[in-house]
């Protein structure tokens, strides 16, 4: 594996800062600042990806993760475990950028409520409806009080990611929607036939 690779970064890496593009031809330098989504870099964003099965049959169900000011990916991937740039069902399909400055002490509050969340769900137990992926991002924005609130939860990010979440590409799009738009279109039809 090239040395350079982004999975080989470390957070805090001199190196990581100025790492160059390995998408074709573009030789631009990453700065940390901009969304990237051919190399998986989300600055200060939430990030979803669909779950197999459940995302087909309810589109707005995914799985979480939370991006450090760098867009390093930090996701709850399972029974203590969280993941470091290779989120457990695949790459990012959609992202909310929020602004690290609404964070109680900005910058550097961000990344220290990631760090600190993702240390305290690898000490923890999954549990899919009560305990999972939003919840840890949920206590990430609690412990830096994002936008002065402490009372961030998972139905409450299911809701923002519904409302404010960007796709990557139209492809991402219909990865999450088409589906869904299947069984739906299948299930009207027989539904429509059976009783005829």
């Amino acid at each position: 594996m090239n040395e350079n690779s982004p999975t080989n970064k470390v957070e805090g890496d001199p190196i990581f800062y100025n790492m160059p593009s390995t998408s074709g031809s573009n030789t631009s330098l990453y700065n940390g600042t901009k969304i990237n989504a051919k190399e998986n870099r989300f600055p200060h964003c939430i990030v979803w990806t669909p779950l197999p099965c459940i995302t087909w049959l309810i589109p707005f169900i995914g799985h979480m993760g939370i991006c450090t000011t760098q867009g390093i990916i930090r996701d709850f991937a399972g029974p203590y475990y969280v993941s470091e740039d290779d989120m457990a069902f695949g790459n990012p399909v959609k992202y909310w950028q929020l602004d690290p400055s609404k964070a109680q002490n900005g910058k550097d509050s961000w990344d220290k409520a990631v760090h600190m969340a993702s240390e305290e769900y690898k000490h923890r137990m999954h549990n899919l409806c009560c305990d999972n992926c939003h919840s840890h991002v949920a206590m990430a924005l609690n412990l830096m009080h994002y936008n002065g609130s402490s009372s961030w939860n998972m139905v409450k990010l299911c809701f923002l990611m519904l409302l404010h979440g960007k796709y990557v590409s139209l492809g991402a799009f219909l990865k999450t929607w088409l589906p869904f738009l299947i069984i739906v279109t299948a299930a009207v039809l027989i539904a429509y036939f059976t009783s005829s």
